[in-house]
């Protein structure tokens, strides 16, 4: 039992020690000036590709809080509005005589829930608006992602077909 017990923890403490060796790092193809050319070649378009993201990420960003903000303001003057409506009407409320009163009420309830339902329409399609666009922006964002991720892959792909010639 023991020497089973002292194989299996050398073999645990080898396979250890093996598995934190690094690899020989040795080049995937030879450094002659074709491939030094096709490398400074493929940079030069993977930087173009990243810079071309970062602008497409930063005008979907853009847009996004462009409409946010707008978003907010529509929402906030529609609020406001039926805020000043359901005002007027809670004033002629008041100002009715003792039998118009009851009357008054109930057309100042009608008039409230009206108020009410034009101002969440206002905020539904707000935020569907900026749904709506935030969704375009991950769309942009992603094709762009994948046009750079097609760039760098081209890139290796002719550093790597130069080193064969």
């Amino acid at each position: 039992m023991n020497k089973l017990l002292a194989t299996l923890m050398t073999t645990l403490i080898a396979g250890a020690a093996f598995a934190q060796t690094p690899a020989p790092v040795t080049p995937a193809v030879p450094a002659t000036p074709a491939v030094v050319k096709a490398e400074a070649k493929a940079e030069k378009s993977v930087a173009a590709a990243v810079k071309s993201e970062a602008k497409v990420d930063a005008k979907a960003d853009a847009k996004v809080d462009k409409a946010e903000a707008n978003a907010a303001e529509k929402k906030t003057k529609a609020l406001t509005k039926s805020a000043t409506t359901k005002a007027k009407a809670d004033a002629k409320v008041v100002k009715a005589d003792a039998e118009d009163k009851t009357s008054a009420m109930a057309k100042a309830e009608k008039t409230d829930a009206k108020a009410d339902l034009k101002a969440d329409k206002a905020v539904i399609k707000a935020d569907t608006k900026v749904d709506t666009v935030r969704i375009k922006a991950a769309g942009d964002k992603a094709t762009a992602s994948a046009e750079t991720a097609g760039v760098k892959a081209e890139a290796k792909a002719d550093v790597k077909a130069a080193g064969s010639k």
